[in-house]
């Protein structure tokens, strides 16, 4: 599968011409929106030989959110949370994935998700654009309790996914112990039970050899 993200908004079968106004824009946004399946990020599944798409992974956080809520530092909306982390990731569909342990993919990564957002909102009518665009920016932005548990559990994921795999993607070249530990440093930042499990997570790795020390 071509890993680049999509360039062009709607070049599939238009929708028919009776179907017009807001609910057009509406129903375009989500055409639009599944091309989010088709990006694929460095994580492997669990359950399956492949990696997971984004798609995959916005479900994934939304269902960490509803049963780990409970263990948030501080008290969280979970249905405001679940939205953060539904449209967290919705601009790589233009930006593409950057994996955190890949430094050339990161460089640039606050322009094309900025440039994305400005293109891929503005898709809906005016009022829901405002919404959907505030959601992500506030995640972005990770000020409330919810975008902080929010990036807490975009943290958490990954990281149970490369233990399941035994390495999954620590085995990067720039994944080394300092690397991990600084996104270890996100859950941390949200919930001190989940922290520790995090950190319970990471010492096993670097027995096991899954994860690479810093070199010296």
């Amino acid at each position: 599968m071509d890993d680049s993200p999509a360039d062009l908004i709607i070049d599939l079968n238009p929708l028919p011409d009776e179907i017009g106004g807001r609910l057009r824009a509406q129903l375009e946004f989500i055409a639009e929106a599944d091309r989010l399946k088709t990006i694929l990020r460095a994580s492997p599944l669990a359950a399956a030989d492949r990696r997971e798409n984004d798609a995959e992974h916005s479900w994934h956080l939304a269902l960490m959110v509803l049963l780990l809520a409970e263990y948030a530092d501080e008290p969280i909306d979970v249905g405001h949370a679940i939205k953060l982390v539904i449209i967290h990731d919705m601009v790589e569909i233009y930006a593409g994935d950057s994996p955190v342990f890949d430094p050339a993919a990161v460089v640039d990564q606050v322009e094309r998700e900025l440039a994305a957002a400005d293109k891929l909102f503005t898709m809906l009518p005016p009022d829901q654009a405002g919404e959907i665009r505030a959601l992500w920016d506030e995640f972005e932005a990770a000020q409330t309790p919810e975008a902080r548990f929010c990036k807490a559990m975009d943290r958490l994921e990954p990281m149970l996914l490369n233990w399941l795999n035994r390495g999954g993607t620590w085995s990067m070249p720039g994944a080394t112990e300092s690397r991990v530990r600084a996104r270890e440093a996100g859950v941390v930042a949200a919930s001190t039970t989940l922290g520790e499990a995090t950190d319970a997570i990471v010492r096993a790795g670097l027995a096991k050899g899954w994860i690479r020390p810093d070199p010296d």
